[in-house]
Parts: structure tokens; sequence; C-alpha cells
């Protein structure tokens, strides 16, 4: 196993650039530890709190999932406090192989992988409007990005960390609000590229302002903007909330694979 990636591995996961899109960037960046055989498995963890990555092809043998699972409890993940990302049937044999030495694995989140080729206008009218965020907005979108984690239960962090990855995502310019007809921020919304895709993520409503549409109209406008841009629109969804990913679909996502977080 080398302690690199190259253009091998970006070969492999653009077979699953969907499900994968969030590794493919992310093998890029600096992280505690990263390992390929540039083949059959690619393992990706950046810090706590986020899982760690386990890439494998479909047809990989139970050997090959043996490995992997070896790889991990070498490396100290299988302790309790990591999580892992991956595909549902190296998460089947985890939580087998798991098992039988006593540990208690389990599927915690089934995610879905969607994508947008052609925009739906949404139906039903809101008020209110997008909204770019600049740093002006900056302890309003800390704020969001407290309340989104909040909400989704993982993946928590600092309000320091929180304010730096808001202010990155003002200069960047892909952070939006909107506001609706008082002027009030209610919901949030971001996107970010990964080769030829834009990641749509931060999707949060105000609690007290839930029902109102504005999530829906939000995302397509940002949907929109990341296409003109040139790129794939793509987001992740919580496969357990119907309501949502219902919201996605009559927008026009289409869904385009599956995997799972264990822990």
């Amino acid at each position: 196993m080398d302690p690199f990636v190259d253009e091998r591995d970006y070969k492999l996961l653009s077979g699953d650039k969907y499900t994968f899109s969030v590794l493919s960037r992310i093998i890029g960046s600096e992280n505690e530890l990263l390992l390929s055989d540039h083949e059959k498995i690619i393992v990706c963890f950046t810090c706590q709190p986020y899982p760690v990555w386990i890439w494998m092809p479909d047809d990989a043998s139970s050997e090959e999932m043996a490995r992997a699972y070896d790889l991990a409890k070498e490396k100290g993940f299988l302790d309790g406090d990591h999580r892992f990302n991956m595909k549902y049937e190296l998460a089947e044999y985890f939580i087998r192989r798991a098992g039988t030495e006593g540990l208690d694995l389990s599927i915690t989140t089934n995610l879905f992988a969607y994508d947008c080729l052609s925009p739906v206008a949404p139906v039903t009218e809101t008020d209110g409007a997008l909204h770019k965020c600049t740093m002006d907005d900056l302890d309003e979108l800390t704020d969001f990005f407290e309340m989104f984690r909040n909400a989704v239960g993982i993946d928590k962090e600092s309000r320091e960390q929180y304010r730096i990855q808001a202010e990155d995502g003002i200069k960047n310019g892909n952070m939006y609000f909107w506001k609706n007809a008082s002027g009030k921020s209610v919901a949030s919304c971001n996107w970010h590229p990964v080769n030829d895709m834009a990641s749509i993520g931060l999707v949060y409503t105000r609690d007290e302002e839930r029902r109102k549409h504005y999530a829906e109209h939000l995302v397509y406008q940002v949907t929109l903007i990341a296409k003109n841009e040139g790129f794939i629109p793509m987001l992740y969804t919580d496969a357990d909330y119907v309501a949502s990913n219902a919201c996605y679909e009559k927008i026009g996502y289409v869904l385009r694979g599956k995997l799972c977080t264990i822990g």
C-alpha cells in the first residue's frame, strides 16, 4: 500500500463518481491517513470527527474485503470512535466480521447520491429571493453551519472551525441564503466543484421557517448557478429523510448511487 494517490486512483473513482465524489475531492487534500494500492482499495481519513472512507470495486472478493477489514483494524479504526463510509457489500462484510470478534458495528446512515442534469423550476411559489453571502453575513453564516451540524448530529466541530469554513466559502463565492420577504435569512445552501461535478451542501432551513418551500427554491437556484458554470450538480441525502428526498426529486434530481455509514 502506498501513502499517496495518483491518476490511477482518480480513474478508479471515476467509475463511482456519484457515490464517491467527496472522496475524489478529499484525497487531494491534507489527510491523517491515505493509503492505496491503485487497483482494489483506497482508504482515506481526514481527521475526527469525519468518517473513514474506504473505496473498493463492486466485484471485490471476500479475500479483498478481509484485507480492507484487517487494514482498518491495524490502523486502530475499529475502536468504537470512528465511522466508515463505504458500499453496502463491504459494510455487510465489516458488520459480520466484527460480530465474530465481539464488536458491534451497524449501519448508522443510508446515503443516496443524486445528480440533476435538467433542473425543474418549483411549482409551488414562495416569498423572498436568493442572496449571495458576503463578509457582512459571516456571523450569521457561522450560525447556519452550527445549526446544520447540530441537526444532522455528525461531524460536529468548534464554532471557530465553522467560522473558518464560512469565511472560506464566502471568499470562494459559493455560499447562499434564501431571504424571505422581510429580509430574514431563512435557509442556507452552498456548492463547490469536484472534478466535473458540483457538490450541493449545507442545505438547512430554520426550524420555524419550514414547510414554506424556501429550501426547494434555494436549492433550485443554486443548482442552476452550478449548472451554468459548466458543472453537473449533485448532492448526498439521508435516504431515510423521505420528505427532503421528495423535494429534491421535484426539482429534477435523479438517484444515481447508494452507500452507507457504519459505526
